[in-house]
């Protein structure tokens, strides 16, 4: 009799260990298809970048992909007319969720905030960085089109 009540025993053990193993499988499926979506519907904030070249009108100019580069080169997403500016010279890339600047080993270097440039740095909207002779205002919007400072601070509200 022991026997036999050890044997169904085993049985509900396994059998539980089983629904346990599908349970957790169906968990990590389900966690891993939201975070599949979430990708997908990820928006990139949209950046602004407003610069005046020397001898030039300021000018504005907004990009929704996840790279920009600035450069004196005609083939850059931002062209700028500026002889103090190399033809690659820095580079905003958009991961980790942030916007990220970065020299390109520009001749002249790049400055943030006043500050040299040594490594890719995150940035937020209201900061300003120069290349060359040529300033560059950051705005970076949220998903309502609103910069990202002021919509963290009406969120604060």
């Amino acid at each position: 009799m022991s026997a036999f009540l050890f044997l169904a025993l085993r049985f509900l053990l396994v059998a539980i260990l089983y629904l346990f193993a599908g349970w957790a499988i169906f968990v990590l499926w389900q966690d891993l298809r939201r975070q599949g979506q979430q990708l997908v519907h990820r928006r990139i904030p949209v950046l602004e970048l407003t610069f005046q070249p020397p001898a030039s009108l300021p000018e504005s100019r907004r990009f929704c992909q996840t790279e920009v580069i600035i450069g004196r080169n005609v083939g850059c997403d931002c062209p700028v007319l500026d002889e103090t500016v190399s033809a690659r010279h820095a580079r905003l890339s958009y991961h980790h969720n942030h916007w990220w600047l970065e020299d390109l080993g520009s001749t002249n270097g790049t400055l943030l905030n006043q500050q040299r440039l040594e490594m890719p740095t995150v940035i937020i909207s209201g900061d300003r960085f120069t290349c060359g002779k040529t300033s560059f205002v950051i705005r970076i919007e949220n998903d309502e089109g609103l910069p990202a400072s002021a919509a963290t601070s009406s969120q604060a509200e």
